[in-house]
């Protein structure tokens, strides 16, 4: 372990050395106390702490508060985009109360969510963080002393994790123009935010209307599946969940750059958690089907969305190829989702498989008509699977040969031995 500057002494006689001098210990704490005091919950993350540097982040460049023309704009372009869909989908509209959000509101409405999916892996990282500050260095005889100071230790780890996921939310809210921009049931209301709208916009000759209103087409085509497919929610953000159970935390990696930390320091607190590099999924079977479900299941749902917005806006939106071709680039480039997944459950989308998503919904479509498409949402074992992504004709025909226009009455096992058996989910 190296000493800290201005220390002569030998770090074994002092088994705290690495958490700086008196001074540093004494500061950090007065900075984290009102923190602690305020957030009395015991689980993994501070989410107040996260919430107001989130916040922090997207005020400090500006978020000013929706103005009553800006509602009305994304309120009338949300409920007409809602009517479009209406022509090219079954699915019942999922717009029931459209809204237009500053940032600081998406964040406030969308950290139940963020909670639900971040918990586990930062539960790991809390643990690790604890064990590693408090044991590294410690000599036998010190560790049995050192009891109290593990729970303040896993606290102040609360408080690092929940401050680097405040930035990445913060930074997600920036960029965001909906509720729905990675693909997950972030909320129940549609929404969209005019400063994401705005930024989105910036250098594109396309009318701010037209900009608008597209966006708006994709917003409610993602609640449409949201809120009418009943185990889409739960499977998406089980999903999730499932791959970050096989997270762990590269201990060594931690430990080096824990050493001389100085906790008062937020950017350098940032820089020792930032990017998700400390998040390593276990190479298990069970970790790579996971992923595989996970990212099927996404690109299944951004795939439908492409197909039925590329449809509704079809003769209506001149600028509708060239928006498109906006928005798979924005995917591709690994954008905002993808840098907060690898931050906050070390996960980052393969963009790829939307356009081959995209792909099989269209030879569906064409095969058996915008009904037999929406109807394979009616149960999760008739979804594609990442093999049938590879070669959706394959996929296309083997449907052909299901009666999908009965779907309601699939929702009872089927019976053992039938000859293609129960799907995977992807």
């Amino acid at each position: 372990m190296t000493d800290l500057p201005g220390r002569e002494n030998d770090p074994n006689d002092n088994p705290f050395a690495m958490f700086g001098s008196p001074e540093q210990i004494a500061a950090a704490m007065r900075q984290f106390a009102d923190m602690l005091s305020a957030s009395p919950d015991a689980g993994p993350v501070n989410w107040e702490m996260a919430k107001n540097i989130a916040r922090h982040a997207v005020v400090a460049e500006g978020d000013p508060s929706v103005m009553e023309g800006e509602r009305r704009q994304i309120v009338e372009a949300l409920n007409l985009a809602d009517l479009w869909l209406n022509e090219v989908t079954t699915l019942p509209s999922g717009v029931v109360n459209p809204q237009a959000w500053s940032r600081s509101e998406w964040i406030e409405k969308t950290v139940p969510v963020w909670k639900q999916l971040a918990d586990p892996v930062a539960a790991r990282m809390v643990e690790t963080m604890g064990g590693t500050l408090g044991a590294s260095g410690l000599p036998p005889e010190a560790q049995a002393m050192a009891g109290p100071l593990m729970g303040m230790l896993k606290q102040m780890g609360s408080m690092m994790v929940g401050q680097q996921i405040g930035q990445a939310l913060g930074s997600l809210a920036r960029e965001v123009v909906g509720s729905s921009d990675i693909g997950l049931p972030l909320s129940d209301t549609a929404a969209l935010l005019p400063g994401g709208v705005a930024a989105f916009s910036q250098g594109l000759e396309t009318p701010s209307d037209e900009i608008r209103l597209y966006l708006a087409l994709r917003e409610a085509a993602h609640h449409r599946l949201f809120q009418h497919v009943p185990w889409l929610r739960a499977h998406l953000l089980g999903a999730v969940e499932e791959y970050a159970q096989g997270i762990t935390v590269d201990v060594s990696a931690l430990e080096e750059k824990l050493q001389g930390l100085d906790l008062s320091n937020p950017a350098q607190i940032q820089e020792v958690l930032g990017g998700g590099e400390l998040l390593k999924p276990e190479e298990t079977e069970r970790q790579k089907a996971a992923l595989s479900r996970l990212e099927t299941a996404l690109a299944l749902v951004e795939g439908w969305v492409a197909t039925v917005v590329d449809a509704a806006a079809d003769g209506k939106l001149p600028s509708a190829t060239a928006l498109a071709e906006t928005v798979r680039r924005r995917r591709a480039t690994g954008g905002p989702a993808e840098r907060t997944f690898a931050t906050l459950v070390g996960l980052e989308l393969r963009p790829r498989r939307l356009r081959e998503a995209a792909a099989l919904w269209k030879a569906l479509a064409d095969e058996r008509g915008v009904e037999g498409r929406d109807a394979v949402w009616g149960h999760p074992d008739l979804m594609p699977n990442a093999e049938d992504l590879d070669d959706p004709g394959r996929f296309v025909k083997g449907e052909a040969e299901f009666d999908l226009s009965g779907l309601s009455d699939l929702e009872e096992p089927e019976q053992p031995g039938e000859e293609d058996g129960p799907r995977d989910a992807g």
